[in-house]
């Protein structure tokens, strides 16, 4: 969904619009809503609505009342209500669209968060606009400074100006609470600006901050998700995870969110298996669940004091076993009920290079040759010691 300024240039190089993050046709934003009812019209009679999504940095969105009639599209840049002054954002949506999101927003049509847009930007807006924004970087290494120097347990992660240039909004993470009031003294001191402070979790740092998850995409946090539920680590469990922080840790040092996009898969495919922790008792001897395979819809049981020898079983035949031992009816064997497995073509071959080159060591062959030749001729000149003279 690239805007057209983004493309290739010379030589198949990236272009690049570099508009940092305030691309006209909201194309390669964070959040990009599209919009599926633009070419629709309305019913006769039925006015417009006349609420719009308006995006900040960083994918902050709120929706304002355009009050005063103006034709908005997509792309547009606006000066809206600020407290105080005002903000420039640029417009995300429009339209019917804007009534869908609000409503699953839960953001009613009347509510005082709504505020109105003035109108479209000037040029005078934007220039002010952009020297503002250009001036957060140097101020957010400046303000990480001063807290290390105050010695506060908090990390700024990101600051952004208001369209105006009047406040500045530092967000913060940090483990307890902050007294950070000699720290606004020092920022409204060194900035010349009006000061708010905003404490956000870690993973909505990790949302605004963005970035490469370890499936290789980019994180859902900050492309589409936006409620942050709780993950914990009876997800892993569900799915036979290894309980290995490195590796189900995200970027914001959290369980990550995937964990929990095919819990109700597993919760749904676990409802047929008994409980691992139930014994199987059979006339020769009690048996014990050792591991479960999901996919294949196995268990493997053992008998208490042959841990080495596993049996295979279904979860039907499993329940089975269950049932009679509640009825109190014998049961001879696991053998009875073992399944035999068949396994694939795959793994009776066994691992197979497509490229024929299986060998790890393949490339120190010719070294190893080399150093043999070299102790041959050695060996030739010690036994013949004119001939080494003579060469």
């Amino acid at each position: 969904m690239a805007c057209t300024s983004c493309s290739t240039g010379k030589d198949g190089q990236p272009k690049g619009c570099k508009n940092n993050g305030t691309c006209g046709t909201d194309g390669c934003n964070k959040l990009t809503v599209f919009d599926w009812l633009s070419n629709m019209s309305l019913p006769g009679g039925v006015e417009p609505f006349d609420i719009v999504e308006v995006r900040f940095k960083n994918g902050r969105k709120h929706f304002f009342k355009n009050t005063e009639k103006l034709s908005l599209s997509i792309g547009d840049v606006v000066a809206t209500e600020a407290s105080p002054g005002h903000d420039v954002g640029i417009v995300t949506l429009t339209g019917e669209l804007v009534r869908v999101q609000m409503k699953k927003k839960k953001v009613a049509v009347d509510s005082p968060e709504v505020l109105k847009i003035y109108r479209k930007a000037s040029q005078k807006d934007i220039d002010v606009w952009q020297e503002a924004r250009d001036r957060e970087e140097k101020i957010k290494q400046r303000s990480r400074q001063i807290a290390i120097r105050l010695k506060l347990s908090m990390k700024i992660s990101d600051i952004e100006f208001q369209g105006d240039g009047s406040k500045c909004t530092f967000y913060y993470t940090a483990e307890d609470r902050v007294d950070f009031r000699q720290l606004i003294k020092e920022f409204a001191r060194e900035f010349s600006t009006r000061i708010e402070m905003k404490q956000i979790g870690l993973r909505q740092e990790a949302a605004r901050l963005g970035g490469i998850g370890s499936c290789g995409r980019e994180l859902c946090c900050s492309t589409w998700l936006t409620d942050f539920r709780s993950v914990s680590t009876s997800a892993a469990r569900y799915q036979q995870l290894s309980l290995n922080p490195q590796k189900l840790a995200g970027q914001c040092g959290k369980l990550k969110c995937c964990l929990n996009y095919e819990l109700d898969t597993y919760l749904e495919a676990l409802k047929s298996f008994p409980k691992t922790d139930v014994k199987l008792k059979t006339k020769k001897g009690t048996a014990v669940c050792q591991k479960i395979d999901i996919f294949k819809g196995l268990l493997w049981y053992a008998y208490e004091g042959e841990w080495m020898n596993w049996h295979t079983l279904t979860p039907e035949q499993a329940n089975k076993i269950i049932a009679k031992n509640k009825k109190d009816e014998p049961v001879s064997s696991l053998e009875e009920y073992a399944v035999e497995l068949q396994l694939d073509e795959a793994e009776t071959k066994g691992f197979s290079n497509a490229v024929g080159e299986d060998s790890l060591t393949r490339f120190d062959r010719p070294k190893q040759q080399r150093k043999k030749r070299n102790n041959k001729k050695r060996k030739k000149r010690k036994g013949n010691p004119s001939r080494s003279k003579n060469a």
